[in-house]
């Protein structure tokens, strides 16, 4: 089960972890602490290298560039996290190449 990434989500991951361990859901979210509240992924953006990108933003604009001349930028750093307790209480096996991928490996 794939999870949505809102105000409301974010607010009620308890309980959503919960109920996907009550009911042996494996499930992926695009928010980081998801998985550090055990749930068993998250692929989401790195929001510290969002934030320095912001700041060098910040930084040129009051350099003096005008914000409408900025290129729009997409973000490009993105971090895995895999939670092997919840994996293991789901009975899944997570392939060591998936492992090997992962930014933070929860045990």
């Amino acid at each position: 089960m794939a999870l949505a990434v809102d105000a409301f989500i974010l607010s009620q991951t308890n309980r959503v972890v919960a109920f996907a361990a009550e009911h042996r859901l494996p499930t992926i979210a695009g928010f980081s602490n998801y998985t550090r509240q055990g749930g068993l992924v998250s692929y989401s953006v790195d929001f510290i290298a969002v934030g320095r990108r912001t700041g060098r933003y910040v930084d040129r604009i009051l350099k003096g560039a005008k914000p409408a001349d900025l290129p729009v930028e997409q973000a490009s750093e993105f971090t895995l996290r895999i939670n092997l307790k919840t994996a293991a209480a789901l009975g899944l096996a997570v392939p060591p190449a998936i492992l090997a991928r992962a930014d933070e490996v929860i045990e």
